[in-house]
């Protein structure tokens, strides 16, 4: 199946880590033409138009995120966020160490539109060949002059600093990165007020992520109007697809959003020889399952979001019929409860409990009565967090449960496991 790279071109075959190499193939040369022929209100226009959406994780409109900004002289932040840590997701990390020019050139274009003269790079602390990378490339657009003080002549001048991060999940949610950037501890904030009013060091901010940033040279380049008329009405463009699990080529794949999740299997090479399809989580660890009646759904925000699950940060894991949902699910679980701040009640006790109760059947302690617990459970400690994290738990848990409780019940109903007193 023959798709368009965007931002995946060249990756594989050119060292675009090299800033010529980059300018070869047109790299710069739109950050220069937005801050010599543009007004910053054009580049925000263009972007709203181009439909645009936060390819992080919660899809919402970049050109009017901008728009939140108040208009009161006061100094603006532009944030963008590396922190990537979703289980399944693997794209920002490519983008990240094979076309870090790419995304300076998106993060200058993107505060030069939102009026910034200071930029943050947030880097998951975990990728240090990563941060390597970004630095060296960072040093060269520097001497170059895309980065730094009176960009080619025009008085517009932007500093960017980038930041390493300690590892942990919760600071993936913005207002727990932009406290981890102000050195305290990473947990979310209150909102409102939102970022955009009241973000790093108490002024207004956006936060966007390293996909969303890249996308903006090219639609600066080719049009609003060609990145629109891409994938759905609402769900425009083009999207990374960090696909993994039991395929047969995973990788990360650019897609035009709507391409139907049985074309996203076939495109990673189809399942393994011999064995059948049973389950695909669309958006990463925080999304729901779906299964073989899903198969011709859309991949894109509104189609998934109908069908009970999310895009998310375009993170595909594929289960096939040897898959043991209660030991996916217990991982899941585990995880989210290991990586929560601790902050709000519902999601500490809650995780912990559940990551206990599966780990006592999956030992063969568990009793009938677990099963339909994980799922009221799951579902009552869910919409009352700070944050996401405690949501999160929720959607693949119950897809599966009700999907598959014989395997659930399989295990509580075997032989008790005799205790030593």
């Amino acid at each position: 199946m023959a798709l368009e790279k965007v931002l995946t071109a060249g990756i594989g075959e050119l060292n675009l880590r090299d800033i010529d190499v980059y300018r070869s193939t047109g790299g710069y040369a739109q950050l220069e033409r937005a801050v010599k022929e543009m007004k910053p209100g054009d580049v925000v226009d263009a972007t709203s138009k181009s439909g645009l959406r936060g390819r992080g994780g919660a899809g919402f409109p970049t050109g009017r995120k901008w728009q939140f900004l108040p208009n009161n002289g006061r100094p603006r932040y532009m944030v963008c966020n590396c922190d990537e840590a979703e289980p399944g997701t693997f794209k920002d990390h490519m983008l990240l160490e094979e076309t870090p020019h790419q995304i300076i050139e998106g993060i200058v274009i993107g505060s030069y539109a939102i009026g910034s003269n200071h930029a943050f790079m947030y880097i998951r602390g975990e990728f240090k060949r990563g941060y390597e990378i970004f630095m060296a490339a960072l040093e060269q657009a520097r001497a170059a002059g895309y980065v730094g003080k009176d960009l080619f002549g025009t008085g517009y001048s932007l500093e960017l600093t980038v930041h390493r991060g300690a590892g942990a999940y919760i600071c993936g949610e913005e207002t727990a990165l932009l406290n981890s950037l102000e050195g305290k501890r990473g947990e979310p904030r209150l909102k409102p007020p939102f970022p955009a009013v009241k973000g790093l060091y108490g002024e207004p901010t956006v936060v966007n992520n390293v996909e969303t940033l890249a996308y903006l040279p090219h639609i600066l380049r080719r049009g609003a109007e060609w990145f629109a008329k891409v994938g759905t009405e609402r769900s425009t463009g083009y999207k990374i697809v960090s696909i993994s699990g039991h395929v047969q080529k995973p990788g990360n794949y650019e897609i035009p959003l709507g391409m139907s999740i049985r074309d996203l299997i076939e495109l990673a090479g189809g399942m393994r020889p011999g064995r059948k399809f049973m389950g695909i989580q669309p958006g990463g660890g925080s999304s729901a399952c779906l299964f073989e009646e899903h198969l011709d759904v859309g991949y894109d925000y509104e189609s998934l979001a109908s069908n009970g699950t999310m895009l998310g940060s375009g993170a595909a894991v594929v289960f096939d019929d040897t898959t043991d949902f209660v030991k996916a699910a217990h991982s899941l679980v585990r995880f989210f409860a290991h990586e929560s701040c601790g902050q709000c009640t519902p999601c500490r006790e809650g995780g912990s409990w559940l990551e206990m109760t599966l780990e006592r059947i999956l030992h063969g302690r568990g009793v009938e009565s677990d099963v339909d617990m994980l799922v009221s459970v799951s579902h009552s400690m869910t919409g009352i967090n700070l944050c996401p994290l405690g949501d999160s738990i929720e959607p693949f848990l119950a897809s599966v449960v009700n999907k598959f409780p014989d395997q659930f019940y399989a295990y509580v109903r075997k032989p008790k496991t005799a205790v030593a007193v």
